[in-house]
């Protein structure tokens, strides 16, 4: 979320790589700008503090110049169910050492109205993924928890993870399935949590009070790190254990 989320990530992201030897790191990117959006230059630096994959959100084409960009990056992904006539992918493939790792990219429905309903695109991209490696992570950007859970029930035992991004706010659910999938409601927040998710809370309240335009500002307090951690079998993809984590930077 906006500069000081960057700034978490440049300034603690590499540390927690080496304490918990983690091979791959994706970042869900739709609000690394301020404000709202991304932008190429901020993708940029984002995958150069140590990413390996970029997703995205319903936030993905606010920002006018990412479209291009979208459609040549090999490691930022955009929701796979939005337009057909939208640039770039919802799925790509990283190589992680002498691994591989599928990242798939997919907008829930409710209050979003992708064009597209998720579950009517998961089996492809998830068989595309599986053709090449079998280590898959599913970004689950969605409103609704509901849609989340059913998502990764549907999926339990084909993917590595399916973790839920879009609310902001970290869940404590983190499990896996009976049959080897990591899941998480919502990853949580990388940014400032001295707000309402992530705006400075005046402004945030002011809008609801009165029901009037208000521009929105990123706030700069509380910044943490949040997100999960998931431990796998890098030859099957059955993933053993998933771990909310939540690193306190201010």
């Amino acid at each position: 979320m906006g500069a000081p989320g960057r700034g978490a990530l440049e300034q603690r992201l590499q540390s927690i790589k080496t304490e918990h030897a983690i091979d791959a790191c994706v970042v869900n990117g739709e609000n690394a700008a301020d404000g709202i959006g991304i932008t190429p230059r901020l993708a940029e630096q984002i995958l150069a503090m140590g990413v390996d994959a970029i997703t995205l959100g319903n936030h993905a084409f606010r920002r006018t110049e990412i479209g291009p960009y979208l459609e040549g990056s090999e490691r930022v992904i955009r929701p796979a169910n939005t337009s057909r006539a939208t640039p770039g992918r919802g799925l790509t493939v990283v190589p992680v050492g002498a691994a591989r790792l599928g990242v798939v990219n997919v907008l829930g429905s409710l209050f979003l109205h992708p064009a597209t309903s998720m579950f009517e695109v998961i089996d492809a991209l998830v068989d595309e993924a599986r053709a090449e490696t079998p280590v898959v992570l599913v970004d689950v950007h969605a409103e609704a928890t509901s849609e989340k859970a059913a998502l990764a029930r549907y999926l339990d035992g084909r993917v590595t993870a399916v973790v839920g991004t879009h609310t902001h706010v970290q869940t404590s659910d983190a499990t896996v399935l009976p049959r080897g999938t990591a899941f998480i409601t919502d990853a949580g927040m990388t940014g400032p949590h001295d707000s309402v998710i992530g705006v400075e809370a005046e402004l945030a309240i002011r809008r609801m009070r009165t029901g009037l335009p208000v521009r929105f500002e990123t706030a700069q307090g509380g910044v943490r790190i949040e997100g999960a951690i998931v431990d796998c079998d890098a030859a099957t993809g059955k993933a053993s254990s998933i771990e909310a984590i939540r690193v306190s930077l201010s």
